[in-house]
């Protein structure tokens, strides 16, 4: 979603170093008025060409999905920062690598033998398969569960729409089946065996395993309360890896609101009595942000999966009627697993297995999952040449984008498979992906996983078509991921913020029946704030709307 927030702390915490500013500052600003290709018209241009966007650089490629014909092109050599819309090339090599019918197993095994009260002498594992998951997220149908403003995005984005099915369903599901199994009481210990892959940074926040529980966040739920007193809050999942204080109260309506979360990455995770603390103050007749009604969202990160996971299972199998006689809380002690893959099959007495990819690929496109996209990466190295580590994954993903792909891999810059930081590509570059999709037995996945313009995911409330009646058949025919890059620095304690990035790529099927591929970029664009990033987001919506009536 939006790396933003209004806290002016956080806000300076983004200012990332711009080692391309150079490379920026040399594309001519406002391609839109500068652009020697005319045939870009003058209702997408005069978008372009708002106050707003004055000293920004512009860029766009439209061309026809079949025979590749460019219909308009306009510094769509210059090589901007497209944030999330990097996602496009990981989603599409990981549906192409799996396929869209995929399912994870995660298999949990003893390696001791079980008596005949039902005793395990000996260890309980979990094998970690990189389950985004972990069955938290399943609706009754079957489907994967997930809200236009994600819970990921809580803390950035001031407030998130949390999923209704159950975080610890999944591990409720695995200790149901040790208990089947026969294991009434474990004499040993419980392990999360999360060896897959190396673990590796997000972002400066922790080190993301291949084991999740709640995406690896811990939801604070604040209600609406009565002036003068305690606001009412709950949080989820429940569990004593992690547990929540609050003396957050409610004042009198037109009182400023100062809710903090502290800490909010904590690193206590696997010790006892780890807690965070909610406090501050919330007016009665406060409005949260991004979705205008209760509750108001925001999110603890889990630091420690490994752990959390681990308590998280052991309290599921005390609720099933297992018996553990292992600590609830501590490190989770990798020093007992035996060697990698050396479980056998006899031993395994649970396992969850995971809805198809294609839900999964929903999901992270959709609401633009950043730690989804980045395990994504993970996993396609993984299946790709057996790579386990962030880097020798990226390399195998920049070899196959290339060759595969034909995608000219040097005309793009990706850190990560989520599209974080310093993230760019040409406009070239992403129809390039774009078109090698077409035609592939994944593809209508692929396009079916997009945020869809004014219907769904991160387009769902993208509304700057909606002004021109003749644009409004544009609703849902506009298939595109979006990407957004803001950096903030602070100054003598003035903080300036800047749109670094604003992109879209994705498909269009146009009002006569065509269906286009199309790269649209804008960097360098100042703003004060959200409000200004939804500008953005409305003129280029726009744009594409204009793209699918003229075309």
């Amino acid at each position: 979603m939006i790396p933003l927030s209004g806290s002016p702390a956080r806000l300076a915490a983004l200012a990332l170093p711009c080692a391309l500013a150079a490379l920026v500052a040399s594309v001519a600003a406002c391609g839109g008025s500068d652009s020697p290709n005319t045939s870009v018209p003058d209702s997408i241009t005069q978008v372009m060409k708002k106050p707003m966007y004055q000293g920004s650089t512009w860029a766009l490629r439209v061309v026809d999905l079949t025979s590749g014909n460019v219909i308009y092109d306009m510094n769509s050599n210059a090589q901007l920062y497209i944030g999330s819309v990097r996602k496009l090339f990981s989603q599409g090599a990981l549906l192409d690598q799996y396929g869209a019918q995929h399912q994870f197993q995660t298999p949990v095994y003893r390696t001791g033998t079980v008596d005949a009260t039902g005793t395990l002498n000996g260890n309980l594992v979990l094998v970690a398969s990189g389950d985004l998951s972990m069955g938290g997220r399943t609706n009754a149908d079957g489907t994967l569960a997930w809200t236009n403003f994600d819970h990921n995005e809580a803390d950035n984005l001031g407030n998130a729409q949390i999923t209704a099915p159950d975080p610890l369903a999944g591990y409720d599901a695995i200790a149901a089946q040790v208990a089947a199994a026969g294991i009434r009481k474990i004499n040993g210990e419980v392990v999360i065996d999360d060896r897959l892959f190396q673990p590796f940074d997000f972002r400066g926040e922790f080190d993301v395993r291949p084991i999740f529980v709640n995406d690896d966040v811990v939801d604070v739920i604040i209600n609406q309360g009565s002036a003068g007193s305690a606001t009412p809050v709950d949080y989820r999942p429940k569990s004593s890896a992690f547990t929540m204080q609050s003396t957050l109260t409610t004042t009198a309506a037109g009182t400023d609101d100062s809710i903090k979360l502290a800490p909010e990455a904590p690193t206590c995770i696997g010790a006892p009595n780890c807690t965070g603390a909610l406090s501050g103050t919330i007016p009665a007749d406060f409005v949260p942000p991004i979705v205008p009604s209760f509750p108001l969202i925001q999110t603890f990160r889990i630091t420690q999966p490994s752990n959390y996971a681990r308590t998280v299972l052991i309290e599921a199998l005390v609720r099933a009627g297992v018996t553990v006689t292992a600590s609830t809380v501590e490190n989770n002690p990798v020093q007992l697993l035996p060697a990698q893959n050396a479980y056998s099959a006899d031993a395994r007495v649970a396992q969850l297995t995971s809805q198809p990819w294609s839900e999964y690929a929903k999901w992270i496109l959709k609401v633009s999952y950043n730690i989804g996209a980045d395990t994504s990466l993970m996993l396609f190295g993984l299946a790709n040449n057996g790579s386990t580590t962030l880097d020798a994954a990226l390399a195998a993903e920049n070899a196959t984008l290339s060759n595969a792909y034909k995608v000219p891999m040097d005309q793009t810059h990706f850190i990560d498979g989520s599209g974080g930081g310093d993230t760019t590509a040409t406009a070239i570059a992403v129809i390039a992906m774009l078109r090698a999709m077409n035609g592939r037995p994944t593809f209508p996945t692929y396009v079916d996983s997009l945020p869809f313009l004014g219907v769904d995911g991160s387009l769902a409330s993208t509304t700057g078509f909606e002004s021109d009646p003749t644009l409004a058949g544009a609703k849902g025919k506009v298939y595109a991921k979006t990407g957004t890059y803001v950096t903030g620095t602070e100054t003598n304690g003035v903080v300036t913020t800047t749109l670094k990035g604003q992109a879209l790529g994705g498909y269009v099927d146009t009002k006569s029946g065509r269906r286009l591929a199309f790269a649209l970029v804008v960097n360098n664009v100042p703003i004060s704030g959200l409000p200004d990033v939804i500008k953005v987001f409305n003129d280029q919506g726009t744009i594409a709307a204009n793209i699918w009536k003229l075309q």
